[in-house]
């Protein structure tokens, strides 16, 4: 089994490709990532001498390089990770998430086509739903919720998910799709709510909260997602919705918090700074479906998963120190956040 990974020098592409590997010995794993800001190579260091693992810098927008690739591997699977993902930079350059979310998407289809495989799958996002008031605790997102987007982001991933369901509708092609809810754990991007407040608050500088922090998000840990897409890729129905949540409601003042009791750090740091435009107010999944039909359930408890994930960086300082000296690549603007 040959599985392409795209976006696998990324937070949860990378998770992805370790789950696997340590999974399935016998699988080749091709890792294609064109190393925007976002992709780290060093991440995907512990891997990088394995005999089953290949790592090619190109991206999924340059039809070229992907049908060369095709020709290469004859990959069965190709997992889509590779994504523009961040909402604040989505409203500042919209431009740049099309082409990589939707246009790179169609190549990638194009190229499952025309070289044949068993399984695309795209890893999708549950703000594609929009968001819920936050007085209506009983509503959840579910398959079937309508797409109402906020950001260029969402739509954009929101635009992907209708091609891929509409390449499968008019060329045949077996696709599945998965919409997550927030992920967190190793190797997540410092510009990201956890990480970025764990470095923050072991340096003793502010804790940005947007608003009044009151926005809830239905946490997920990284590893707890991995095992949800190994089911799918094998197990799911082709041409389906599977939505993966954590069950874990927190709103965003409460995450913060919580990070700051874990590092012994006053909550004195925490600094309000003016909302998000078109900021989602609460985001929660049900995921009922993927538990029926593939018996996944989300196996980590947030006070646990937390607790891994400072533990994480404080003995791994070194990996996301360097990002933000710029050592590992200069970022225009610098830091945001992004819930």
């Amino acid at each position: 089994m040959t599985i392409i990974v795209t976006g696998g020098a990324g937070f949860i592409g990378s998770n992805f490709v370790f789950h696997m590997l340590n999974k399935y010995p016998d699988y080749r794993i091709v890792c294609l990532d064109c190393l925007t800001y976002a992709g780290n190579l060093s991440t995907l260091e512990p891997v990088m001498d394995n005999p089953n693992f290949r790592f090619v810098k190109e991206s999924i927008t340059d039809r070229d390089a992907v049908y060369k690739l095709f020709e290469e591997e004859h990959p069965d699977m190709v997992v889509n990770f590779a994504a523009e993902s961040h909402v604040d930079r989505s409203i500042e350059n919209p431009q740049v998430f099309l082409d990589t979310n939707i246009i790179g998407t169609s190549v990638l289809m194009d190229a499952c086509r025309k070289y044949g495989i068993k399984r695309y799958h795209q890893v999708s996002t549950d703000e594609v739903y929009g968001d819920l008031p936050l007085d209506r605790p009983d509503l959840f997102f579910h398959e079937d919720t309508p797409i109402h987007t906020s950001s260029p982001y969402s739509s954009s991933k929101a635009a992907a998910d209708l091609l891929v369901l509409a390449y499968h509708r008019t060329y045949g092609l077996p696709v599945t799709i998965s919409r997550c809810s927030n992920n967190y754990g190793p190797y997540h991007f410092p510009e990201k709510l956890i990480p970025l407040m764990i470095a923050n608050a072991l340096n003793d500088k502010p804790l940005p909260v947007y608003g009044t922090g009151e926005n809830v998000r239905d946490w997920l840990y990284v590893e707890d997602h991995c095992k949800a897409i190994d089911l799918i890729i094998h197990n799911g129905r082709v041409g389906e919705v599977y939505n993966v949540g954590g069950h874990n409601e927190k709103t965003n003042l409460e995450i913060v918090k919580i990070i700051c009791k874990e590092l012994n750090k006053p909550e004195s740091l925490i600094t309000f700074v003016g909302d998000r435009k078109g900021h989602d107010m609460r985001y929660a999944i049900d995921p009922t479906k993927i538990h029926n039909e593939l018996g996944w359930l989300p196996e980590t408890k947030f006070e646990d998963g937390i607790k891994k994930t400072i533990k994480w960086y404080l003995d791994n300082r070194e990996w996301w120190e360097t990002i933000i000296s710029g050592e590992y690549q200069t970022l225009s603007g610098g830091f945001a956040y992004i819930w």
